[in-house]
């Protein structure tokens, strides 16, 4: 066995979040572009991954890189690297409050 193992040769991919419901845990979506073999003609193949977010950082929208890692549960085999992108939707909005109509009184 090696002493100076290097993480470098593990696989690397940058998608779109396209869930962030679940705890520590992302579905990041990877798009490709490929030749149909028979019709000549491009067709875009989408394929998802569950990735560990270890501190809920990644939000719906963003594009993220991830990396290969061992098994943590029986999906999830990748792990979040970095955040690359924000999505304008992860801004913080406060919520406005509707302006009630005055109340007349009569008499």
């Amino acid at each position: 066995m090696q002493s100076n193992t290097t993480r470098s040769n593990r696989k690397e991919r940058v998608g779109v979040v396209i869930s962030d419901k679940m705890d520590k845990t992302i579905t990041v979506q990877i798009d490709r572009v490929m030749h149909h073999p028979v019709y000549n003609r491009s067709i875009r193949k989408a394929t998802k991954f569950k990735a560990h977010d270890e501190k809920n950082e990644a939000k719906l929208g963003d594009v993220v890189r991830i990396q290969e890692t061992r098994p943590l549960s029986k999906t999830k085999r990748w792990r979040l690297v970095e955040v690359v992108k924000r999505s304008a939707a992860t801004v913080e909005l406060k919520p406005v409050e509707a302006e009630k109509p005055p109340v007349e009184k009569e008499g």
